[in-house]
């Protein structure tokens, strides 16, 4: 059995960050690490990319959408913030596109982080700019040392399953947080103060978490049960696809000469 393929889009690093590249794609290897140890082939995709979302996924059985910089506030209907960062607006444009048509399609789609919120702007959602103007919440970021906080899980949701559990904790980074929440999507986990730290959608395998799962990995049996869940769901579909009859490509020579 083929292990499912996993597109990861990347972002994009500017001249001189790289040596002396005049620019760079580029992606934190424990994503990648995270998937290979649950059992995926992974590919990455840069933005920027000149075909339909639909065509750009057909070749893969999941989409994970990492973390990374923020979101531009005007595809949220917000304005700019000081503390905003990392702003990339083609990759915003290709994950937003990626992220709506993998939920067309039920590819199996997994965010974290930034990939959470993205798939919640994607549908209508909106964030909290940044969280420490707000009082009486957690430490979810802290740039001097790994931030980690509890999670209560709702039970029977799809994230919970694929946790084996209703309590975890979870490496937590970021300085934004999920406001309105997108069409067709819920939340199903919390932080001790009460954000939303996970959502996911009743039809197919699409979940959002604000926690970084691939951080604690080969740690934490739960984080890696909720990455083999999201690779298994890949699986299955990959499985569906390649169980078709395929068609016959190109010419193959004539028939042969009966004797």
């Amino acid at each position: 059995m083929t292990a499912p393929l996993i597109a990861i889009p990347t972002y994009h690093l500017g001249a001189g960050q790289v040596g002396s590249w005049e620019g760079a794609y580029a992606l934190p290897e424990l994503y990648v690490g995270a998937l290979r140890s649950a059992g995926a082939r992974t590919a990455l995709l840069p933005p920027a990319q000149p075909f339909p979302a639909e065509e750009l996924l057909a070749p893969f059985d999941g989409l994970l959408l990492a973390g990374g910089g923020d979101i531009e506030p005007a595809r949220y209907g917000a304005g700019e913030h000081p503390a905003q960062y990392g702003i990339d607006p083609d990759r915003d444009g290709l994950e937003l596109e990626l992220a709506t048509a993998a939920v067309r399609l039920g590819l199996p789609t997994l965010g974290i982080c930034r990939g959470a919120q993205l798939l919640n702007v994607a549908f209508g959602g909106t964030l909290v700019q940044h969280l420490p103007e707000h009082e009486g919440l957690v430490e979810h970021r802290n740039q001097a040392k790994q931030a980690m906080h509890g999670l209560k899980v709702e039970g029977g949701s799809r994230l919970a399953a694929a946790l084996g559990q209703v309590e975890a904790q979870g490496v937590s980074h970021h300085h934004q947080g999920l406001d309105r929440i997108g069409d067709g999507f819920r939340p199903v986990a919390w932080a001790p103060d009460g954000l939303v730290e996970g959502i996911e959608r009743d039809q197919d395998w699409t979940v959002g978490v604000l926690w970084h799962p691939e951080s604690t990995v080969h740690a934490d049996p739960a984080q890696l049960r909720l990455l083999r869940d999201f690779v298994d769901a890949a699986s299955q579909r990959g499985q569906g696809f390649w169980r078709q009859r395929p068609e016959p490509v190109g010419f193959t020579g004539p028939e042969p000469t009966p004797a």
